[in-house]
């Protein structure tokens, strides 16, 4: 990122953070933070019994997810969009939407044959930046999952229904349509769209609208963190009472010629076009930059109570999370890992969780020089023994997907629960030494189940816990498990961390669902 390190951007030193101190002065105001501190007795990760904080037990406040929709490289199906991640099939490719012969990056994660048929009307189809045209069909598609399409959404209270979908980029394609217009043509020829088409919020209000939910509704945009950052808010106004269910994630559509000119004028981007499918190689000495991707992620999120009164699919339980700041450089991370650590922890004390219960993490891993060892070192500073966690990376095989990003790898990490699979990291030729992981590589690998008296078949009677960690800045994502001996465990919670441009911090965790 040298082209970033001007004299005016430098980084801020590096100092140990200190835990904040609470002053609140508002009514309440204990329900609105996080839990105090507590401290975890010292248990190694092969302890076959391991002694957890208290999770949530109130069905009001614990967040299940019950739907999850999106739009890909592999298509708009979850399963098989899975299936193709457990393949170890790489979605990346020459671009071929615009002619990118001039540009020293070539490739990405393009969607080709994107059909909105059916879940958008042809003359709003014809208008929608593909931003918003992935976000509104990976949002029915999730209420879909969740047993909500169409007329039996009616069966819920709208107004306590919201959507909380964000994008780091927004509508880009209709901005650069617009500001091209103006140079070539004049102001007369900018369309009555652009403005409300390319501002951020678009996404979250448009699948609203559609829907008549009346909710929660708003975007957030903190680059690559932005999917766990909303799902993070997303389950708190369900805790805090304001809402029943939220549609939360994120979508992303910038590979056009800006977007890709801007990373590239960044030097954040892999360059090798004469074999793209390996470009994207996570913890490789011989990575040279992230791939872009696009697509959307979005997760159905209602409070147990809610979605037991319907009789939802429950297909997992979100535990907590956290955000911070890493407050040190607008694009490139803490070398030691502090900001990320420091939030790893904290929202393994929201979720109730303890280091020592995590067995697998779904990581950010872009395959860049410096995200994936700060992510390595973040992850090391948290989780002491590393012998028996393995780590895997999304992105190499559907590119960074920035604001996405994390849904489409939440979605991946709940599979991952769900099945007792773990995709591949692909492109692993020559490990960096110091990711002391099973990155999973280059062919899947099953996790252990244990299948406990419960009317969940994948769930098991001994609790491991899997992180699905998310990082931006491009940074780097893994996953890790925990394996007793030749045993398969329960992946039992996972862990999203998410970092983004502007030090941008957020971790969430999810896990089998429990009743």
């Amino acid at each position: 990122m040298e082209a970033l390190q001007a004299s005016s951007l430098r980084a801020s030193p590096l100092k140990p953070l200190q835990k904040p101190k609470l002053n609140i002065h508002f009514p309440n105001a204990s329900r609105l933070v996080p839990r105090p501190t507590k401290k975890f007795s010292s248990i190694t990760a092969s302890s076959p019994t391991v002694s957890a904080p208290k999770r949530e037990k109130d069905p009001k406040k614990r967040v299940v997810i019950t739907g999850m929709g999106l739009v890909s490289v592999f298509g708009n199906d979850v399963d098989a969009y899975y299936d193709k991640l457990l393949a170890g099939e790489s979605g990346i490719g020459l671009i071929d939407r615009f002619d990118a012969s001039k540009f020293p990056t070539r490739f990405a994660g393009q969607i080709r044959g994107f059909s909105s048929q059916g879940y958008i009307d042809g003359k709003n189809d014809r208008r929608l930046d593909d931003c918003l045209r992935y976000c509104i069909v990976a949002g029915k598609k999730a209420l879909e999952d969740a047993d909500l399409g169409g007329d039996k959404l009616s069966k819920i209270d709208k107004e306590r229904a919201g959507v909380l979908v964000g994008t780091g980029m927004g509508g880009l394609t209709v901005f650069s349509d617009g500001v091209q217009n103006l140079i070539e043509k004049g102001y007369r020829k900018i369309t009555p769209f652009f403005i409300p088409y390319a501002i951020t919020n678009m996404s979250s209000a448009l699948l609203a609208i559609d829907l008549g939910l009346m909710g929660p509704n708003y975007s957030i945009s903190t680059a690559c963190a932005t999917s766990n950052y909303c799902f993070y808010a997303a389950a708190n106004h369900i805790r805090r009472g304001e809402a029943e269910m939220m549609i939360a994630g994120g979508t992303e559509a910038a590979i056009i010629p800006i977007g890709l000119g801007g990373f590239v004028a960044c030097r954040a981007l892999s360059q090798r076009n004469d074999d793209p499918q390996t470009a994207s190689r996570p913890w490789d000495k011989d990575r040279d930059g992230f791939v872009m991707g696009e697509g959307a992620g979005v997760l159905v999120m209602e409070s147990l109570e809610h979605a037991m009164k319907r009789g939802a699919p429950i297909i997992a339980e979100y535990l907590g999370g956290a955000v911070n700041c890493d407050a040190y450089h607008m694009t490139d991370p803490r070398s030691d890992g502090l900001g990320v650590s420091s939030c790893i922890e904290r929202s393994l004390e929201d979720a109730g969780v303890s280091p020592e219960e995590v067995n697998y993490i779904n990581a950010h891993a872009t395959s860049t020089l410096a995200g994936d060892l700060a992510e390595i070192n973040a992850i090391k500073k948290v989780f002491k023994n590393t012998s028996g966690i393995k780590i895997n990376a999304t992105k190499s095989m559907i590119g960074h997907c920035l604001g996405a990003a994390g849904g489409l790898e939440a979605i991946a990490t709940v599979k991952a629960i769900t099945t007792g699979w773990l995709h591949p990291s692909i492109n692993q030729f020559n490990p960096e030494p110091s990711v002391e992981f099973d990155t999973v590589a280059n062919k899947k690998q099953q996790h252990e189940v244990n299948v406990g008296k419960t009317p969940y078949p994948f769930l098991g009677s001994t609790p491991s816990l899997s992180i699905y960690l998310h990082f931006d800045r491009s940074g780097s994502s893994r996953t890790c498990v925990f394996c007793n001996s030749n045993r398969l465990v329960l992946v039992d919670s996972a862990i999203s961390n998410s970092f983004g441009f502007g030090g941008h911090n957020s971790v969430v965790a999810f896990s089998a669902f429990k009743p």
